[in-house]
């Protein structure tokens, strides 16, 4: 598989709980910046080594926050200088209230057959409290648009664990959605992160978030809703209908190499991992002087590799393939781990066959702690 990720920094503004890399800027910043974005994606011609690409996703920030031209221009450059395989998943982020009809139309007409739609919730005052400029109906009229355009592949995302959120709300943001019959489902608790407006009101404990047992029942609710609607969990916050899980996403927690273009956007190739600068206005002068714009480069050893693909294959629900790992690495979870693996086993939490190591239900919810001691 060949995949490209592709950032977009630019938002409508920035939400309460947002820590990627997204700015409110003008149109000719945006004018400038896909300038340079342009010239990058012609730099990695020779890296790609003349393979089509398998999967593209352009995510941000907000993708749909760009004139339809320019976002199109970024998509045709993508086709004519890498190519398509026949199969390719070409995915966009897309937020209601920077998106309609008209433009749906033209990513569908360009090529994208997938569309990641970021509601969060669809309860209006939630919205508010967590910085969305978009209420319920924009998002539901934005997914209605979507598929008036002929998408057949559409990922919308929620949110759990905001602030004035119940069980209840949560219930009824998980109905809306299932009524609007996607294909996948996004379904993240919130994480507050440092230096985000509400990393900076939980240091001053003015965050009122859902308790512990609250978010249980919240993800209790998921479980069985998403069953019931023949939803398949395949990994730790996604769910699809068969044959609708975003093989792109799988790409990353494969471990697999990807190519990437944009600020702040991260790549992976032959065991480098790249970031590339964070600052919009930083990121145009490094290309358009010539310079590089790589920040950080960082050079996995084999066994840091190992534990690394380890680590990502077990948010999946099917796990991480031991003969994958033989064949990359030549070693293997139970010899490499031993008695911190058979613990674990012991307990039922990790299950250990000829073809996976994965978390067994026993110990899904405790994954982060099981990830954190095979780290």
């Amino acid at each position: 598989m060949n995949s490209l990720y592709i950032h977009i920094p630019f938002c409508l503004r920035k939400c309460h709980y947002c820590s990627f890399s997204s700015n409110v800027s003008s149109t000719a910043i945006q004018r400038q910046y896909v300038k340079a974005l342009s010239l990058e994606l012609d730099s990695l011609q020779p890296t790609n080594r003349g393979r089509a690409l398998s999967t593209l996703f352009v995510g941000g920030g907000t993708p749909t926050c760009l004139e339809p031209k320019y976002l199109l221009s970024i998509i045709d450059q993508c086709r004519d200088i890498f190519g398509f395989v026949e199969d390719a998943e070409v995915s966009v982020e897309a937020n209601p209230g920077t998106v309609d009809g008209a433009y749906f139309e033209k990513l569908r007409r360009a090529g994208v057959n997938r569309l990641s739609i970021g509601v969060q919730t669809f309860i209006d005052s939630e919205l508010t409290a967590i910085g969305r400029l978009h209420s319920k109906q924009q998002a539901i009229d934005a997914y209605r648009a979507a598929k008036n355009a002929g998408f057949t592949n559409i990922n919308i995302d929620l949110m759990s664990g905001i602030p004035g959120q119940t069980v209840a709300s949560w219930a009824e943001s998980l109905d809306q959605v299932l009524s609007l019959s996607p294909q996948h489902l996004s379904l993240y608790q919130l994480m507050v992160e440092e230096g985000t407006h509400f990393g900076r009101l939980a240091e001053k404990g003015e965050l009122d978030l859902p308790d512990e047992d609250e978010i249980l029942e919240m993800d209790e609710r998921t479980r069985v809703v998403c069953q019931r609607e023949d939803f398949i969990q395949y990994e730790v916050s996604n769910f699809a209908l068969e044959g609708y899980q975003c093989r792109h996403n799988i790409n990353y927690w494969d471990n697999n190499d990807y190519l990437a273009a944009g600020a702040a956007a991260v790549s992976f190739v032959d065991g480098v991992r790249e970031k590339r600068f964070i600052d919009v206005s930083e990121y145009v002068e490094k290309v358009l002087s010539g310079s590089s714009v790589i920040m950080e480069t960082e050079c996995l050893t084999l066994e840091e590799s190992f534990r690394e693909t380890v680590i990502v294959g077990l948010r999946m629900k099917r796990g991480v393939s031991i003969s994958n790992l033989e064949s990359r690495y030549g070693l293997t979870p139970g010899k490499y781990y031993g008695s911190i693996l058979t613990a674990f086993q012991d307990s039922g939490m990790l299950e250990l066959s000829h073809q996976y190591l994965r978390i067994t239900e026993k110990g899904w919810p405790f994954s982060n702690s099981i990830m954190a001691e095979l780290v």
